[in-house]
């Protein structure tokens, strides 16, 4: 019988390089035309895929066994990159200036495709499809939304559905999960507060919204209700101020930008009123006004326990390869797999990255972060190993 572990090990050397040629070249959410088109033709060229490409744009889904009878089991990952410049120092940096791969889209890219030609290699052990799902735009076009409304779920119809990100913050050979909120609501907020502008001078003909504003921002850092559990979090941060023209010019207005991250529905209403009133009756108090505008952003993602019993179980008892399984706190930041997990039990989970006894690694979203390459068989294992042991 061939071995799951012995297979990707042969695959790691093409699989690096194949991360590292990504890296090289990263596009932007409904961009990522070369990444799609480059996934397309390797599993092409195996003769052992239903292919779907251009869904959403640049998405792609690759069915293995679509003709089998049983329960479908599908696996997700992004290939967008930021709009962050990348820091010198290694041979395959960005060669798209202005972006690079800073939240490891190319690695997680990288995991489902060494996973799919892995399990290509063992179908006769499947007994039911399994989707591959290659999606664009995580970053800010909510790309996931776009698959699932075109369908990406369907035909055959998902089951259940796993997802991982690269995770800075563990070791490698960790993996982390939990139950319910896994990543945040991440919502956006504009705040107008008008004045009346005047000469610098004369502070006392004016309504000056910028001490207002301060005011308000000073509140927004300490937002908190009494009435949420201590592991309901509520995040606010201002991000942006906008004002003035000149340095001897007191303003008509200020606008204040920025995030609201919550983990339930009740968090986030309580957030939104709360944002809306502080900043109204601060204004008003001040001799101002203030206008809220809310923006909806991604919403909370929340695993499904039986996803997450089901993957802790599996790769617990995994004899191909030994993941260190942690539990994990959840995580303030957003991520549009949520959109798949409010249509199917879902499991998405974090992949450590960090090599042990690195006390300081590059973050996400910072401009010398890299995936680590020694992560890339044990996220393509940990697919396979959820994939194999499915229909048992």
């Amino acid at each position: 019988m061939k071995s799951p572990e012995k297979l990707i090990q042969a695959l790691l050397p093409e699989l690096v390089a194949f991360r590292r040629d990504i890296h090289r070249r990263p596009e932007p959410g409904y961009a990522e035309y070369r990444t799609s088109g480059k996934v397309v033709e390797r599993l092409t060229e195996t003769g052992k895929f239903q292919i779907t490409a251009g869904i959403a744009q640049t998405g792609l889904i690759a069915t293995l066994c679509a003709d089998k009878p049983g329960r479908c089991v599908a696996f997700r990952a992004d290939m967008d990159c930021l709009p962050i410049a990348e820091k010198p120092g290694k041979p395959y940096i960005s060669q798209n200036p202005g972006y690079m791969h800073a939240c490891g889209h190319d690695g997680h890219t990288t995991c489902l495709l060494g996973a799919a030609l892995l399990l290509a290699q063992l179908e006769d052990r499947l007994h039911g499809p399994v989707k591959f799902i290659f999606q664009p735009a995580e970053e800010e076009g909510a790309g996931g939304k776009a698959m699932t409304e075109a369908g990406a779920l369907m035909d055959p119809e998902v089951d259940m559905i796993f997802g991982l990100h690269g995770w800075p913050k563990l070791e490698l050979g960790a993996i982390a999960c939990r139950s319910g909120p896994i990543t945040a609501n991440a919502d956006r907020f504009d705040i107008q507060v008008r004045g009346r502008g005047g000469h610098a001078a004369f502070p006392h003909d004016s309504v000056d919204p910028i001490p207002i504003s301060s005011r308000i921002v000073t509140a927004l850092q300490s937002l908190t209700s009494p009435t949420l559990s201590g592991t309901d979090r509520t995040v606010v941060t201002v991000t942006r101020i906008s004002a003035g023209t000149a340095y001897n010019i007191i303003p008509d207005t200020v606008t204040l930008s920025g995030t609201i991250r919550t983990l339930t529905r009740k968090s986030q209403r309580m957030a939104f009123d709360q944002i809306e009133s502080l900043a109204v009756e601060t204004a008003q108090s001040m001799r101002g006004t203030a206008q809220v505008e809310i923006h909806r952003g991604y919403p909370a993602l929340v695993n499904h326990p039986e996803a997450v019993q089901y993957l802790v179980d599996t790769l617990a008892q995994s004899t191909e390869f030994e993941p260190v399984l942690q539990p994990m706190e959840p995580t303030m930041a957003g991520e549009d797999f949520a959109y798949f997990a409010q249509k199917k039990p879902a499991g998405f989970f974090a992949l450590g990255l960090t090599p042990k006894g690195e006390c300081d690694p590059p973050l996400l979203h910072q401009a010398h972060f890299d995936f680590n390459d020694d992560a890339l068989p044990i996220g393509a294992l940990s697919f396979a190993e959820l994939a194999l042991n499915f229909w048992k």
